[in-house]
């Protein structure tokens, strides 16, 4: 994962905590039994800088995995503040007494393999009594998971595998690592993150959020799937379903604009560069200064950013007579009676340029489990026009074949999204005038 906020401050507390360790000024307590595999392997020191509502800045520190703590002295203070210890976000004996009632089978099976030599067939049918039961065990440790999020939110582990991980259960020890620990107490304080990061002790190496097990949390406790961050931009991941920026009234405040700024307090007013529609998903830019968002609207002005889309349409196109690949040319406009629906209108349509290529056909599984032929298109829109790839798919002058899933053009089953995901985006840096490149591959 990309670290989704400045390092520097952080990483400068990571280095002195370590140092402390090693002089033993902090402690390391073993909180559980230590394995012989483990007794001499290193583990991840986090910290974090946070800031009240009054600006007033508070530094903590956690190390991953729930068998050790750190242990600090009262009143330690480092870069002249007070260090506080971020806690485990369920300790070490809630999960032992979770994992207790099945232990004893689990060992007992176990010993059943390595010293009777069943058959071949008692051997298979013990292995499946204990995988069984090692599931419960961690289905029940999974239960006991629940995190702080940026929204105020207190939202299970379940609950987020459900949204980021397909409703699988994660990998063991999700939850344990520093970021979730410093975000969720962060969170729970009601702190605004200023600065985080980790580091591996011994050796002092930073290292970036894990994608295996914070790669599933951290997008959920953030709000947003940070793809890249700098002082000037960010490039986010966004949802279907999540507006690009603030509606009217209320119920439409929650967007990625938002949510940004609630992470980010000192960013612009309105740091969308552009837009997506709100059930499309895909990459996003937005600035964190007028003067990067001012650059980076006149590249959208020049044609000078490239984007390209991905979308499931609901037919085989090959079996229309439409080519493997082209460009087509379309007129569209707004339909003042039906908005925000977008009209054909040789005359007074604004001119819409997309390029095309057919990636395949393949099979379709909806929400209801029915299973149907569906083509994957790459779309390149040489124009910025509203709903343009939705109607180049959906009309007759068109490919007359709309994008599974869109309410507006198509047909939406219940539990469906639109299968439209902006997967790539190239500008240059408004700053330092790099070349960038983002791509993020569709969910669908």
């Amino acid at each position: 994962m990309f670290p989704p906020f400045p390092t520097q401050k952080a990483q400068k507390i990571c280095l002195l905590v370590l140092e402390k360790i090693k002089s033993g000024e902090i402690g390391v307590e073993q909180v559980t039994e230590e394995s012989e595999e483990r007794a001499e392997s290193g583990f991840m020191i986090g910290a974090m800088v946070c800031a009240d509502d009054a600006g007033n800045e508070r530094v903590f520190v956690t190390n991953s995995g729930i068998s050790r703590t750190l242990v600090i002295p009262p009143n330690l203070k480092i870069e002249g503040l007070n260090v506080e210890i971020a806690p485990p976000i369920v300790s070490a004996k809630k999960i032992s007494l979770a994992l207790k009632k099945n232990d004893t089978e689990i060992h007992d099976l176990t010993k059943k393999i390595q010293e009777n030599r069943p058959s071949p067939a008692e051997k298979n049918a013990i292995a499946q009594k204990r995988k069984k039961l090692c599931a419960e065990s961690l289905s029940r440790v999974h239960a006991l998971y629940s995190f702080h999020c940026a929204d105020g939110a207190v939202r299970s582990l379940l609950d987020i595998c459900a949204l980021t991980n397909g409703g699988r259960l994660p990998p063991t020890g999700t939850g344990d690592c520093c970021a979730p620990k410093l975000l969720d107490y962060a969170f729970a304080n009601s702190l605004t993150p200023v600065s985080m990061a980790e580091s591996f002790f011994p050796t002092g190496e930073f290292h970036e959020p894990c994608d295996e097990r914070c790669g599933i949390l951290l997008p959920v406790m953030l709000g947003l799937k940070i793809l890249y961050r700098d002082d000037d931009i960010c490039v986010v991941d966004k949802q279907s379903g999540l507006l690009s920026v603030p509606g009217r009234g209320e119920a439409k405040r929650d967007s990625v604009e938002t949510r940004l700024r609630r992470l980010f307090p000192a960013c612009i007013s309105q740091p969308a560069v552009h837009r997506l529609d709100m059930e499309t998903s895909g990459i996003l830019v937005l600035a964190f200064t007028k003067d990067a968002h001012r650059a980076l609207n006149q590249q959208f002005e020049r044609g000078e950013i490239q984007k390209e889309y991905v979308a499931l349409l609901d037919g085989v196109l090959a079996k229309k007579g439409i080519a493997s690949h082209g460009t087509m040319e379309l007129f569209f406009r707004l339909d003042v009676e039906n908005r925000p629906h977008q009209i054909w209108d040789a005359e007074h349509g604004k001119h819409a340029i997309t390029e095309w290529e057919i990636l395949g056909v393949e099979r379709y599984r909806a929400p209801s489990g029915s299973v149907r032929a569906v083509t994957r298109v790459r779309f390149v829109p040489h124009t910025g026009r509203t709903h343009q790839l939705r109607t180049a798919s959906a009309d007759a002058h068109g490919f007359c074949t709309p994008i599974i899933g869109d309410t507006l053009y198509g047909h939406c089953d219940e539990g469906e999204r639109l299968c439209l995901h902006a997967r790539k985006i190239a500008f240059t840096h408004p700053r330092t005038g790099e070349r960038m490149e983002f791509v993020c591959e569709a969910g669908f």
